[in-house]
């Protein structure tokens, strides 16, 4: 979590290895991921962006099957299971009954998650996420965030929003000018002295009475 500007983006991007590291590496189960194959990375993570503007004109299983692309063979047992990995995560995302529908057709909460339901093919053992939601009505942003929180798999995500890091995220890392200022749970680091500190603003930080989670008035 960090203002606009501040290296969230960049950090995903560096480890995801869209821009090349100047120094240091990237490990991933004790590998250093700077020597993985183009297959072996997108195996091991998958990317969802932000919102797509641009209008496909294929159905929403074809977007779905994109996601399959680097594993790509022509078996014909291999084709038929990537139909299932497809309508699999599809019905995950709750679009399975939209399998024919066109892309363009499609609300941009929709489109959202077909966009989860695309990098969800790859099978990842991270999902790396640029601020998900960013577009999106609040009541949408809970739903595609509820959705991720249930995966059950390793997701880094960059997102704007304090209050939706503080009930989404079990750790959480504060940056500022490219820098990772502090990091840990939840209740440890959404403090008002790190608020202020970190971005200048007054807020109070309490327990949300009903589920427990952080919650941020700011003053």
């Amino acid at each position: 979590r960090g203002a606009y500007g501040s290296g969230k983006t960049t950090l995903l991007r560096s480890i995801n290895r869209t821009h090349k590291l100047d120094s240091g590496i990237g490990r991933l189960d004790d590998e250093d991921i700077t020597h993985f194959s183009g297959k072996k990375l997108a195996r091991n993570m998958a990317v969802m962006g932000q919102f797509n503007q641009i209008n496909f004109d294929y159905t929403v299983l074809d977007i779905a099957l994109m996601g399959r692309y680097p594993f790509h063979s022509l078996l014909e047992q291999e084709k038929e299971r990537d139909y299932e990995m497809a309508l699999e995560a599809l019905d995950r995302v709750g679009l399975k009954s939209y399998r024919d529908r066109i892309y363009q057709s499609l609300s941009g909460a929709e489109k959202q998650r077909l966009g989860l339901a695309c990098v969800l093919t790859q099978s990842p053992k991270i999902l790396i996420l640029d601020e998900p939601t960013y577009h999106l009505d609040i009541r949408y942003r809970l739903e595609i965030l509820s959705i991720i929180k249930d995966l059950q798999i390793t997701v880094l995500a960059a997102l704007h929003d304090l209050s939706l890091a503080a009930q989404f995220c079990d750790h959480l890392y504060l940056m500022k000018q490219g820098e990772i200022v502090t990091q840990g749970q939840p209740q440890a680091v959404m403090t008002p002295e790190n608020l202020r500190r970190i971005f200048d603003v007054e807020a109070c930080v309490y327990p949300s009475p009903v589920n427990g989670k952080l919650m941020i008035q700011y003053l």
